[in-house]
């Protein structure tokens, strides 16, 4: 295609593009515009990396804990069926993960259903995984601080209820992307899949609605039941003559102190983009502040993220008897590696008789 051929193109393009917006749109004062060039090279350079990686990541390590769990677990237990649901969580999030990384390396090719459809299965993966991370916390909570009435009310109704519950809050929260998300053409950046058909001010109100939903329902609160339970949960196996009661609380300060150094930074920074749209800002902030803004918001995005595809494999395999799963595992299927591998069959028979203050093998 010769250079004029290409103008043409261009110039159809850009009237398709700017002929069916929206009048409601056009303002009368003048716009701030920035080109966030450094910001747009730097995220087509590195977030594919990080989105592939994270992606990798997290098919090998859900993929091992499903496989543990299926081969040497009881599936039908509480523990068992929230381990479960989390690794499908981080899954079907980690299944978008390649669709936005082709996005970041050049323009939207999949058509606008798969826009849809993966920008739902984003949020819905990435919501129910950290409800997941709360209940599992809060049933960890249960049976350790209130054994003796957990027992009777931690049955397999009561997983696969509070389970249904949290897959329909976040199919619920993520709605809107089903509804709001459309491909349409950039004059520059090609084919985009953003939020888009409605008037500015509505789009803001709920983009506004996302930011204070990630930081109130999927952070704050999850922060305030994870420190509450595993608070209560030291202060119980402190009270109790639990052999291995160091190593159980340098876990739980590991478990406390990750969470928070993971989920914070991102959220924070969404915090203080949902406040400067509050305040109509935006237009006298500066390209600088701006493309700062969108710099930390890559990378604390993308720590978070990797917590999130990690994070079966980090409630799992500290545990001993996951430990000893994996051991017999790497032995069955590696006969070379058996003598370099110390099996404890006896740690495994007897795990499920030990007290509540262990359950979940600290």
């Amino acid at each position: 295609m010769d250079d004029d051929s290409q103008y043409l193109l261009f110039l159809d393009l850009f009237n398709e593009t700017y002929d069916t917006t929206d009048p409601s749109y056009v303002v009368s004062q003048n716009v701030k515009l920035c080109a966030k060039n450094s910001v747009n090279q730097f995220g087509a350079k590195f977030i594919p990396v990080f989105y592939t990686v994270n992606f990798l990541l997290s098919y090998l390590g859900n993929g091992l804990v499903l496989l543990v769990i299926y081969k040497y677990e009881k599936l039908n237990t509480v523990t068992n069926v929230f381990l479960q649901n989390l690794v499908f969580s981080n899954i079907l999030f980690a299944s978008s993960l390649p669709f936005w990384a082709t996005y970041h390396l050049s323009e939207w090719i999949f058509g606008i259903a798969l826009c849809k459809m993966v920008s739902s299965a984003y949020f819905i993966g990435f919501y129910s995984s950290i409800l997941f991370l709360t209940l599992m916390t809060f049933d960890r909570y249960l049976a350790v601080v209130h054994a003796v009435a957990a027992a009777k009310s931690r049955k397999k109704v009561y997983a696969i209820i509070a389970s249904v519950i949290v897959w329909v809050i976040s199919v619920a929260a993520s709605v809107k992307e089903l509804v709001l998300r459309n491909v349409w053409v950039h004059p520059v950046n090609g084919l985009m899949c953003e939020e888009s058909g409605l008037p500015q001010s509505t789009m803001e109100y709920w983009r506004l609605v996302t930011y204070y939903q990630q930081f109130l329902l999927f952070f704050l609160l999850p922060l305030i039941m994870v420190l509450y339970c595993y608070i209560s949960i030291t202060v119980r196996i402190l009270s109790t003559r639990m052999k291995e009661k160091c190593r159980a609380i340098k876990l739980i300060f590991v478990i406390i102190v990750t969470f928070f150094a993971c989920w914070t930074p991102y959220n924070f920074v969404i915090l203080i983009r949902a406040i400067q749209i509050s305040r109509s800002s935006l237009d006298e902030e500066s390209c600088s502040d701006s493309d700062k803004l969108d710099f930390a918001l890559y990378v604390t995005r993308n720590i978070a993220y990797l917590y999130c595809c990690i994070s079966p494999v980090f409630y799992t395999f500290v545990g001993k008897k996951f430990q000893s799963h994996f051991k017999r595992l790497m032995a069955k299927k590696f006969p070379c590696l058996k003598k370099h591998i110390s099996l404890n069959s006896q740690s495994t028979r007897t795990s499920s008789q030990r007290t509540p203050h262990s359950a979940y093998d600290y």
